[in-house]
């Protein structure tokens, strides 16, 4: 038997049956063999890493990277350094915010020229659905996108529109042919219209943006895309959910064998819109972050599985799209930018609630690189690719915003104490981050 190119060892390596002492053996970029931590093995190189603990790369499936055509508000230079500086290994990039959005097949390829030679970690796409792309989905989906997200609400963006219920039939009806899930941003307009009607309040204060945007909203709008999925058959996933009213109706879905998946994000597990002070539009995203009350039920819904996963929503902006100085929640571009913080944040909470490592591999890496379809990715299994994380769960940071990689140093989790410092970051058994180097380059490869 040739030697292996690489043994990773450590006495706490995270595998689908659980965490224990371990050597993971490499080569050519793909776990050969998952051994007993002891067993002598030849090898090119061994790297014995004690008690660390070895994670698989996290495959985050909600990534705004916004090139091309916004890249001043983020690329995959920046992004994909904050990404593997999190841990992070894979990206799935989102339809939006970049220009042209990615509709057509003509989008989609200018998309992957925009990333190639310029990503550190590996990276897929989503494509989009807007009124009238119907027609479009087979061809995205034979080009490589991984599946498709739509808005049923104003996305911010004005080249991706929302879509209605007169829109979804037909596209779901085609992605349920496909065997490809549509990913929801599921608030419908109605309620927030509603809300609008009432007098206006200061624009400043949180609880005024956070009546703005109503839980309403978010559960008619997943009824509503599960009557559509139970209609037309299509996999729905819903994308950042906040309103944990919703779990009870979810878990009926699952229960009566809906194809349903739903995620929700680092933010919405962290803060709490009692502690939001008026004017910190860093917070701003929507869904928004709702009551203290509501933060723990998403906790249940998560470590019960009715939450299947956490993706972070990286939606960076310039600082004057956040209207920090003005603190305008309502001017101010919603999202929250946390590609790199997203391992640790998850872990910070998981672990003052008594989870383990293991929850964070099937939250962070198993389940979301099982939504995009992503068969090499998410576990440390013989033929996966040997994409790795050194953690040390015990070690602490607090957050600085101007060591962060992403390409605004804007963060509501500036000068937070969090839990969980990635060491190292393997992709494909290649290192792409030690200790604050990128020894490796943009070795980012499109996964299709």
């Amino acid at each position: 038997m040739a030697p292996a190119e690489l043994v990773i060892a450590s006495r706490r390596v995270a595998t689908p049956d659980g965490i224990g002492p371990a050597a993971v053996e490499i080569a050519h970029g793909v776990i050969t063999a998952v051994r007993a931590y002891g067993e002598p093995r030849d090898a090119t190189r061994r790297l014995d890493l004690g008690d660390a603990v070895v994670l698989p790369g996290v495959v985050d499936t909600h990534v705004h990277v916004n090139e091309p055509g916004r890249t001043q508000w983020e690329g995959f230079v920046t992004a994909t350094r904050a990404a593997a500086a999190g841990g992070v290994t894979t990206i799935v990039d989102m339809p939006l915010n970049s220009v042209p959005v990615t509709t057509t097949v003509q989008a989609l390829e200018q998309k992957a020229r925009s990333a190639a030679g310029h990503a550190v970690v590996d990276y897929a796409f989503w494509g989009g659905v807007v009124p009238g792309n119907a027609d479009w989905l087979a061809p995205l989906a034979r080009a490589g996108a991984r599946g498709f997200k739509c808005f049923m609400v104003a996305s911010g963006i004005d080249e991706f529109p929302p879509v209605a219920e007169a829109d979804l039939r037909p596209a779901m009806t085609r992605l349920a042919e496909l065997g490809l899930p549509l990913l929801v941003h599921a608030e419908l307009p109605g309620p927030i219209a509603q809300a609008a009607a009432a007098p206006p309040t200061d624009p400043r204060r949180y609880a005024a943006y956070l009546a703005s945007r109503p839980r309403a909203a978010e559960l008619d709008a997943i009824d509503a895309i599960l009557g559509l999925s139970r209609e037309t058959g299509c996999r729905v996933h819903i994308v950042h959910l906040s309103a944990a009213d919703a779990l009870s109706r979810l878990r009926d879905a699952r229960r009566a064998g809906l194809p349903l998946t739903v995620e929700t994000c680092p933010h919405y597990l962290t803060f709490a819109a009692d502690d939001i002070a008026d004017g910190a539009t860093a917070w701003k995203c929507a869904p928004p972050i709702r009551e203290r009350e509501n933060r723990e039920r998403l906790w249940t819904g998560l470590a019960e599985g009715t939450i299947d996963f956490v993706a972070s929503d990286h939606s960076p902006a310039p600082p004057e799209l956040k209207c920090l100085e003005a603190g305008d929640f309502f001017r101010a571009w919603g999202g929250v930018a946390s590609l790199e913080l997203a391992l640790a944040v998850t872990w910070t909470g998981a672990r003052a609630r008594g989870h383990d490592p293991r929850d964070l591999a099937r939250w962070l890496a198993e389940r979301p690189a099982r939504l995009a379809g992503l068969r090499g990715k998410g576990r440390i299994a013989p033929g996966a690719d040997a994409d790795l994380v050194v953690f040390d769960p015990d070690a602490q940071f607090t957050v600085d915003p101007a060591r962060l990689r992403q390409r605004h140093p804007i963060t509501p989790y500036a000068g937070m104490t969090l839990y969980g410092v990635v060491r190292q970051t393997f992709v494909r058994g290649t290192c792409v981050y030690r200790e604050g180097e990128f020894p490796a380059g943009a070795i980012g490869r499109w996964v299709r």
